[in-house]
């Protein structure tokens, strides 16, 4: 039987860390992005982490170059054409994604089934790019790919039970535990249910109710919570969870949605969260209070 191989389409904090464990799990990876140096901030990251890993115990020295030969880069989305699957994990921008999905579509076999990591965007609009659709899907990672055990396996209208079958089983061999959306409802499961949360989180941090930090440790002592909602904005991006705000309440037309002030203030003033140096928190200096 020929060797499944592993298609990812975008090589940064999420494609890189799909990519890795992918490797780890002992698939072949052919990793794309548009320029080399993105592939290579990728392959360094995979270098640190496999670093820490050994450090612990949890991982041999000698493992590491074995994971990284079964990583092939390339800037040629042509050199996708043999992957069996491909997970796109580019920018969260719906004609992006469209725009890859079509080119995918051109360069694959028949049989192969593209998948997208999109966290809140339509499986089935963008499946409407391809001429495909029954073998699109969304395939949602959580952030550290490689700690993180869910994948929501997402269904577009079209989408195939074979389709559906296959990423379940394709998730739990990457050491995963899926879970089935049935429909494609933007947010899928947990952005739903997330978003709200850091919505009324802000809104309780402009009425003046409690501080960031206190916030936070409300909701990590009270509700058993690892991050509070200010450190997880912060953790992955202040600027997509004002994008996800806006996108959910474009799509619902529900106030619940709507983006407090606050955080598009914060956007603005640059102040994007860990990567720009300050979100909520500042983090080049002392974590400030509210």
């Amino acid at each position: 039987m020929a060797e499944t191989i592993i298609g990812v389409v975008g090589s940064g904090t999420m494609g890189g860390g799909i990519a890795h464990q992918a490797a780890l799990s002992g698939f072949k990876v052919i990793l794309c992005d548009v320029e080399d140096r993105f592939l290579d901030n990728a392959i360094n990251r995979m270098e640190t982490y496999m670093d820490k890993s050994v450090a612990r115990g949890k991982m041999k020295e000698e493992q590491k170059p074995e994971v990284l030969g079964k990583i092939t880069t390339t800037t040629n989305l042509e050199d996708l054409k043999e992957a069996n699957f491909v997970i796109e994990a580019i920018i969260e921008n719906l004609e992006a994604k469209k725009a890859i999905f079509s080119q995918l579509d051109n360069v694959l076999g028949e049989e192969a089934i593209i998948a997208t990591n999109t966290s809140s965007m339509s499986i089935t609009v963008i499946a409407g790019a391809t001429k495909r659709p029954e073998k699109v899907a969304g395939m949602h990672f959580f952030n550290p790919a490689q700690i993180m055990k869910l994948v929501e396996v997402v269904r577009g209208y079209n989408t195939s039970d074979d389709t559906v079958s296959k990423l379940m089983e394709l998730s739990r061999a990457f050491g995963k535990e899926p879970i089935e959306v049935k429909k494609d409802s933007p947010g899928f499961i947990v952005n739903r249910i997330m978003i709200p949360q850091f919505i009324e989180a802000i809104r309780l941090a402009e009425e003046g109710v409690a501080s960031y930090e206190d916030i936070d440790k409300a909701v990590k002592l009270g509700l058993n919570y690892p991050m509070g909602p200010f450190e997880l904005q912060d953790f992955a991006g202040v600027d997509i969870g004002l994008h996800v705000m806006d996108y959910f309440y474009d799509e619902f037309k529900d106030g619940r949605f709507a983006a407090p002030q606050l955080i598009r203030q914060i956007v603005n003033a640059g102040r994007t969260g860990k990567k720009a140096g300050a979100g909520f928190y500042d983090h080049d200096k002392k974590m400030r209070g509210q």
